[in-house]
C-alpha cells in the first residue's frame, strides 16, 4: 500500500504565505528585528492575534497583514527602559546551574508506536496496526499554529511528491479541534496546493500518548511500527531531514 491512503493530491504547493512583523507600530523586515534585537530593543513577541485585533492592524495597514495566524507583534522597550534593563542585567550575578527541560516526549526512539484509530475529514478511519509494513509520519498540528500551516505548505514538494510511491503513509492529526474547523481549514488550503486528508483528535486521546508543549510534533514510525525519530517546531532544513530518515526507513 502506498502513501494513497493518506493524501488526495502531490502537486506542490503555491501562494505560501508570508510572516508580517510589526514592530514600532510600522510593518518591518527580519533584517530590521535583527538590529533592534542586537541592540537590546526588544521587550517581547507575540505570534499570532485575535481577529479583532487583525482587523484594527488592517484598517491601518491594509490587507497587507495578511492572516491573524501569521502576523508578529514585536513589543520595543523605550530608551529608557533599554537602558534600565542594561543596568539590571549587568548587575545580575551569571547563572552557572543550567535548567534542566522536562521532556514534552512521552516517547523514545526505538519505543513502539502506541496504536490508535483515527478518524480522518473524508469520513474513513485509519488504524496504525494497518499501516504496519509502512513508514508513517505522524504529524500533530492545529488549525491556529502558524509554524504547522506552514509546514503544510511545504509538504507536497518535499514529502508528498518524492514518496508518493513508496510504501509511505503521511498522517496529519489535528489535536484539540472538531472536525468542522479543521475541514474547514483544508479547504481554505486546497486552493493553494495544499491537499492531502488529514486526522482529528478532538479530545486530544491520540496527542496525550505521544507528547505535549509545543507543536508542529512529528513522529516517524519505521514498518514494524518502532519510533524512529521525533521533531518539535518547524524549523529551517527539519523537512529535509525528515525526508532524508524516511528515505532511509523506506530502504529497511
Amino acid at each position: 500500500m502506498s502513501s494513497s491512503l493518506g493524501l488526495f493530491a502531490q502537486d506542490p504547493a503555491a501562494n505560501k504565505p508570508k510572516y508580517v512583523i510589526i514592530a514600532g507600530n510600522e510593518i518591518v523586515a527580519k533584517e530590521k528585528v535583527d538590529e533592534l534585537l542586537k541592540q537590546g530593543y526588544i521587550k517581547g513577541m507575540a505570534k499570532g492575534v485575535t481577529a479583532e485585533t487583525r482587523a484594527d492592524l488592517a484598517k491601518k495597514f491594509g490587507e497587507q497583514v495578511g492572516e491573524k495566524e501569521f502576523i508578529i507583534i514585536i513589543s520595543l522597550f523605550t530608551d529608557a527602559e533599554k537602558e534600565a534593563n542594561e543596568r539590571k542585567r549587568a548587575s545580575s550575578p551569571a547563572k552557572k546551574d543550567s535548567v534542566k527541560l522536562e521532556s514534552e516526549y512521552f516517547l523514545k526512539v526505538n519505543d513502539p508506536a502506541p496504536n490508535f484509530s483515527v478518524k480522518m475529514i473524508d469520513g474513513k478511519t485509519i488504524k496504525l496496526p494497518d499501516l504496519k509494513g509502512q513508514v508513517v509520519l505522524i504529524n500533530f498540528w492545529a488549525t491556529w499554529c502558524a509554524p504547522c500551516i506552514m509546514e503544510f505548505y511545504d509538504f507536497p514538494g518535499k514529502i508528498i511528491k518524492p514518496f508518493k510511491d513508496s510504501k509511505f503513509v503521511l498522517l496529519p492529526i489535528s489535536i484539540s479541534e472538531g472536525k468542522e474547523i479543521v475541514a474547514t481549514k483544508m479547504a481554505k488550503l486546497k486552493k493553494d496546493g495544499v491537499n492531502f486528508n488529514v486526522g482529528i483528535d478532538p479530545d486530544s486521546a491520540i496527542w496525550n500518548r505521544y507528547a505535549k508543549g509545543s507543536i508542529p510534533k512529528s513522529f516517524l514510525i519505521d514498518k514494524n511500527g518502532i519510533v524512529r525519530y521525533m521533531s518539535t517546531g518547524n524549523n529551517e532544513g527539519g523537512l529535509d531531514k525528515l525526508a532524508e530518515i524516511i528515505k532511509q526507513l523506506l530502504t529497511e
